[in-house]
């Protein structure tokens, strides 16, 4: 293979497996898929393993990436669904999908949030788009943080939503048990559980304390103050000769 052709099957610049891991955001290895080769996959690979091994990947730069999901984290996504539908129920603003719905953000970018929103100012016939992948930027992202994001790869993600256009982003923190509320790449506000999100201008009236979101979500303890306030064995008195 020549230097050009190779060049064209990876990401720019990304000529070593460690580029490309720093590229994708210093993300686990094991989430790269090699096949198809980095740099030439598309859209149609995200559908059919989407289907026929029920995985979820990303396609970033032609790289396809394996969503990171937990347990907990699927179901505070599937909670703030409801909550959000309940509420869309009563203000017919737009739709919302759930964990498998890919948008195309642009060209060889697909994401998949957590959960996500889209006025009907979008949908002109306010019907939902029947393609596997619509190109569309929701008005709204979630995403649920789990224990392989990380703070780069999230911080990619952030710049991608704002630059196809989306217009409010949340990411839920279940270990810190907050919500930090983008409404551009370097405007954030971080609520904690005392505190109460909404939805500004992209949700006008929806609101949720975050006790609620976090009520069913069992509080971390570190294990060293576990060990430290554990309660210790009676020590057994030695026996009399």
């Amino acid at each position: 293979m020549s230097a050009i052709a190779a060049r064209r099957t990876i990401p720019a610049k990304a000529l070593t497996m460690a580029d490309l891991l720093e590229q994708l955001g210093d993300i686990d290895p094991q989430r790269v898929r090699m096949c198809p080769p980095p740099g030439q996959a598309t859209e149609q690979d995200v559908i059919d393993i989407h289907d026929h091994e029920d995985r979820l990947y990303e396609l970033v730069d032609g790289v396809l990436v394996e969503k990171d999901m937990g347990y907990v984290e699927s179901f505070l996504a599937v909670w703030m669904g409801h909550l959000l539908q309940g509420f869309l129920e009563k203000h017919d603003l737009g739709i919302l999908a759930g964990a498998d719905g890919a948008v195309r953000l642009m060209p060889r970018l697909v994401r998949i949030p957590d959960l996500s929103f889209v006025s009907w100012d979008q949908l002109p016939n306010r019907e939902v788009p029947e393609d596997p992948i619509p190109d569309l930027a929701p008005d709204l992202a979630v995403e649920v943080l789990s224990k392989g994001n990380t703070s780069k790869e999230m911080a990619r993600k952030l710049r991608d939503y704002f630059r196809a256009g989306v217009r409010l982003v949340w990411f839920v923190d279940r270990k810190k048990r907050t919500v930090e509320v983008y409404t551009a790449p370097d405007q954030c506000v971080v609520l904690t559980e005392g505190q109460t999100l909404d939805g500004g201008d992209v949700l006008p009236g929806f609101t949720l304390p975050l006790r609620t979101l976090f009520a069913r979500v069992p509080q971390r303890t570190s294990k060293s103050a576990k060990g430290k306030n554990a309660r210790q064995p009676a020590k057994k008195k030695p026996k009399k000769k």
